[in-house]
């Protein structure tokens, strides 16, 4: 009576777990491209959005940081959120503060820029 019962659960949840995993199909070819039509004007044609742009922004941003040999990128941070651009970290030169920050306004999207950047303490902190 158990090994029944604990086979009807089994077969029981395979199905479940098998139905909670089927996609519906379209039932002709074109209708399948109008699905796809529709969800590819939806989405805006592959132009990035929220996320996916402020990620493409900050990296642009750092790009254009490295770019500039004179300025160690490695204790640089970038935010970017709608075009609103935040540089945070350290320096090691005090006239680099300024200039990390006209970089990130000339990005092409970078809207604002709020800087944040410090200039590193020599080590010992005199």
């Amino acid at each position: 009576m158990k090994k029944t019962r604990v086979l009807v659960l089994a077969i029981t949840a395979l199905a479940a777990a098998g139905s909670m995993s089927a996609w519906s199909q379209p039932l002709d070819a074109s209708s399948a491209s109008a699905g796809v039509q529709a969800v590819v004007q939806a989405s805006g044609a592959g132009a990035p959005t929220g996320k996916q742009a402020d990620r493409a922004l900050r990296r642009k941003v750092y790009a254009a940081i490295g770019k500039d040999k004179s300025i160690s990128a490695g204790n640089i941070s970038v935010r970017a959120k709608n075009g609103a651009v935040t540089l945070s970290g350290t320096v090691s030169e005090n006239a680099q503060i300024g200039k990390v920050e006209d970089i990130a306004k000339s990005v092409p999207g970078v809207t604002s820029v709020t800087n944040k950047l410090t200039m590193q303490k020599p080590f010992g902190g005199m």
